[in-house]
């Protein structure tokens, strides 16, 4: 008995190993094996350029070398310029989160909430890249020549009986530096926060006001709890944002002679020759402590959060009346929008149409020979718009694919191995731009890659820097389409392959459009990596702006701003139509389904 039982067991052993060989053959198809190779790319991306900065801090040339590390105190002013860091960066985050949340509080829970205008402050930041903003204010609020002085100064003379003839403000000051970086902070804040507001039920709010709390008390013991997790992202982020932004300190910080890491660690890399590479990669060593600071106190504020917003019932929002003040929040908002985006755009344009920079604009022999010198004469320039068109073309297009591809194999696994390379490839986001960049420098400039100076290695560090965005948006439109029609599919012989071309990616469309126009205006924009990586090879949009505000051509300057600037608002236009558009038909079909 106890023989025939251990064949039987034997025997089902086997049956059960050929059914998990066969099972296992049967999902080795070309498409598995390509998202596979899809994947292990995108980890290659991700880990590769960070353990080469981690390996170059102690090894080079075969030998161990510690000049990266000595480099860390031999850095002239070094002082001052880790001063510089952290005042900008924590006054501006300071600032920017008290703008953002009380925007984010008057969007969710008032009745001052302006539909579209309140809902598109997401996109300023996107609307006028960073670079192109800070360009904008330097015309504006230049000491001597700024267009908005000279009105200012207008105004006070003919009031007062003065002969003013600088200021009254200086965009090249601490001021106007953490004034620009607080300008472009905001709208992160402001994301995460209305999305905490958002999963709080504000039954709480209104149950604490009954009981006799006032809105301030309230705010303060209900909400501003149940939204610290919200907080303390908004925190890191911010850290991280500033720690890698270039652009607004080249353009605004140069003219007030107040550098700081990023500028320095580009300079380095970039402007020096040989490029001193061991300096930059002990500045960037400053970089990694600070973001991995506010990572630290963004951990211990989120395992010691013991609130609960979000149960199991749907909650209605109680919005509270504002009245006279009602008013007062809306300008709150708007003046936000005019000051982000259309003060810097309408200084960009009157610099480009006037032909060059003065607060005495001709207004009569306002040209277009700005525009025509550097959409068909500048040849240089023609070439880096056509880059990096291309480049962001192709960028977005290989990322989101790749993030679909990515977020539908984490969520049909949903095993430890795949939760794991899904956060590999996550990773770039939690550390610093400008440290992801003097990685790939190290990683893919020299031997056995040798792509110095070539598209490829800007195509792979766009990759590398924007795929976490791309993988969120990825993530939030598979989480919308469920499995039963891919299985349907698969069940009627369709191939994996099919099923992801046929149906999981048409019904992601919506969502995947977003975390395209993303990458494109992303990657369009970029100054940090591009700074590093391109040269007069390989010239891309970002880098040529640097080069042009270095040789204070500020007609052609603004020129190439708004152009970049058009090109974004162009994409996110279309893609809104396209989006609010698909929207509707997707409801009239189910409207149509419910009759």
């Amino acid at each position: 008995m106890s023989q025939s039982t251990t064949a039987n067991n034997a025997a089902s052993n086997g049956v059960h190993g050929f059914s998990r060989a066969r099972q296992f053959r049967e999902n080795i198809t070309p498409f598995t094996v390509l998202s596979s190779l899809v994947i292990a790319f995108l980890a290659f991306l991700a880990i590769y350029p960070l353990y080469r900065v981690a390996v170059r801090m102690v090894y080079n040339n075969g030998q161990f070398d510690f000049k990266p590390l000595a480099s860390m105190v031999d850095q002239p002013g070094l002082s001052v310029l880790l001063v510089n860091t952290v005042i900008v960066v924590l006054i501006s985050a300071v600032i920017s989160v008290l703008l953002g949340a009380i925007m984010a509080w008057i969007n969710e829970r008032t009745d001052a909430r302006m539909g579209v205008v309140t809902d598109a402050l997401p996109l300023v930041p996107f609307l006028l890249p960073p670079i192109a903003g800070a360009i904008g204010w330097a015309l504006l609020l230049s000491d001597r020549a700024g267009l908005l002085n000279a009105v200012f100064r207008w105004i006070i003379n003919g009031v007062f009986g003065t002969s003013m003839t600088e200021g009254p403000l200086n965009i090249y000051s601490w001021p106007g530096l953490i004034f620009v970086y607080v300008i472009y902070s905001v709208p992160y804040v402001y994301m995460l926060m209305s999305a905490g507001l958002r999963n709080v039920d504000s039954s709480l709010e209104e149950q604490s006001r009954v009981c006799g709390a006032g809105l301030f008390r309230t705010m303060r013991r209900v909400t501003l709890p149940a939204v610290i997790p919200s907080l303390g992202a908004s925190v890191l982020l911010l850290v991280w944002f500033g720690m890698s932004l270039f652009s607004v300190p080249a353009i605004i910080g140069q003219g007030a002679k107040i550098e700081v890491l990023a500028v320095r660690i580009v300079r380095l890399l970039t402007f020096t020759y040989p490029a001193d590479v061991p300096r930059a990669l002990a500045l960037c060593l400053f970089v990694i402590l600070g973001v991995g600071t506010a990572y630290y106190f963004q951990s211990r504020i989120l395992r010691k959060g013991r609130h609960a917003t979000v149960g199991g019932k749907g909650h209605k929002v109680t919005r509270i009346e504002l009245g006279p003040w009602k008013r007062v929040a809306q300008s709150v908002v708007v003046g936000y929008i005019v000051i982000a985006a259309v003060l810097p755009m309408v200084g960009l344009l009157l610099v480009a149409l006037n032909g060059f920079w003065t607060p005495n604009i001709r207004w009569t022999q306002l040209t277009l020979d700005s525009f025509r010198h550097v959409l068909i004469e500048d040849q240089i320039t023609k070439t880096a718009l056509r880059n990096s068109l291309m480049l962001g073309v192709f960028g977005a297009s290989i990322g989101i694919v790749a993030a679909a591809i990515l977020a539908l194999f984490v969520q049909r696994s949903g095993k430890g191995a795949a939760m794991f390379i899904d956060a590999t490839i996550k990773l770039p986001a939690a550390i610093s731009t400008i440290v992801l960049a003097v990685g790939f420098l190290l990683a893919f400039s020299g031997p056995p890659f040798n792509l110095n100076g070539t598209f490829l290695i800007l195509l792979l560090a766009y990759l590398a820097l924007y795929m976490p965005q791309a993988s969120v948006a990825a993530d939030a439109a598979a989480s919308q389409v469920g499995r039963e029609l891919s299985e349907a599919s698969q069940i009627s012989g369709a191939s994996a392959g099919r099923t992801f071309w046929k149906i999981s990616l048409p019904l992601m469309a919506a969502g995947l459009a977003a975390g395209w126009a993303l990458l494109f205006v992303r990657m369009i924009g970029d100054l940090t990596a591009s700074a590093i990586l391109a040269g007069t090879n390989n010239p891309v949009v970002g880098f040529r702006i640097l080069e042009v505000f270095e040789g204070a051509s500020y007609a052609s300057l603004a020129a190439l701003s708004m152009v970049l600037t058009l090109v974004s608002m162009i994409v996110i236009v279309i893609l809104l139509i396209l989006t609010r558009r698909r929207g509707t038909t997707r409801s009239v079909r189910v409207s149509t389904q419910g009759a």
